[in-house]
């Protein structure tokens, strides 16, 4: 399992700062602390952008490219952002991400096909609705592998989360569990010919609820998915306590 760091995301005031004023170095001191702090992929994410900002993700790879090599997943519901990314890009990025949102299914597949790149493909329905359960997780890669190797990638290019849920949500702790389970059956090669790779977003679970869950929920929740086969934990690496919390549960998966 290897960390990606959503450190270099617009909620964070210093890139939205640094965005807002095109001043690369705050980026570049972020990507370096990330890569020291253990991540081996850098999610880039600058926001929802009118497309006379879309430019704003090509300014953040060229930023961080210039301080670090590590892999880069560009991070945006739009295919026009995602495209300038990706015409900044030394290497070939992962894309974050496809739904069987219609919109994404039209713009941002293609875009992946024609490219070759890794694609996330996020468990989420047309409505941008997560399932509340296994079956209805697994039933969305289904579709969502369908389509995608029908439009020309390959199984080993998809990466698949099962979104988990903000703590808030009522009936988080079963969406929690579900995510758990559907992690463990497309890593164990249950469900389609070959193991798939997977992804989950820890950060969601304490989304604007720091102050009233501590960070063992993630570690914990981190070891579940570790346990159950996760390839890749998408989290704020930066957070105080996280690189001690999640050491031994790297060192053993």
């Amino acid at each position: 399992m290897i960390l990606a760091a959503d450190n270099l995301q617009i909620f964070n005031p210093v890139v939205a700062k640094a965005l807002a004023a095109k001043d690369p170095g705050p980026l570049q001191d972020l990507a370096r602390r990330c890569r020291q702090a253990g991540a081996s992929l850098l999610d880039l994410n600058p926001g929802f952008l009118s497309k006379r900002q879309e430019d704003r993700m090509a300014f953040m790879v060229d930023a961080v490219q210039e301080e670090v090599d590590l892999p880069l997943i560009l991070d945006s519901p739009r295919a026009g952002v995602l495209a300038q990314g990706l015409a900044a890009c030394r290497g070939k990025p992962v894309l974050n991400a496809l739904t069987l949102e219609p919109r994404k299914l039209e713009e941002i597949l293609p875009l992946a096909a024609s490219r070759q790149t890794d694609l996330v493909l996020l468990l989420l329905d047309e409505r941008s609705f997560p399932p509340p359960t296994m079956e209805g997780k697994i039933a969305l890669a289904v579709e969502l592998r369908e389509r995608t190797l029908a439009a020309g990638l390959a199984p080993e290019q998809l990466i698949f989360d099962p979104v988990l849920p903000s703590l808030s949500w009522p009936d988080a702790w079963d969406q929690v569990k579900e995510c758990i389970k559907t992690v463990r059956l497309l890593a164990a090669g249950a469900i389609f010919p070959e193991p798939a790779r997977t992804m989950a977003g820890l950060s969601n679970l304490r989304s604007h609820l720091r102050r009233v869950y501590p960070l063992e929920v993630e570690t914990t929740c981190l070891a579940l998915l570790a346990g159950a086969g996760l390839d890749i934990a998408l989290a704020d690496v930066l957070q105080p306590g996280f690189a001690e919390g999640t050491k031994l549960i790297r060192e053993l998966s």
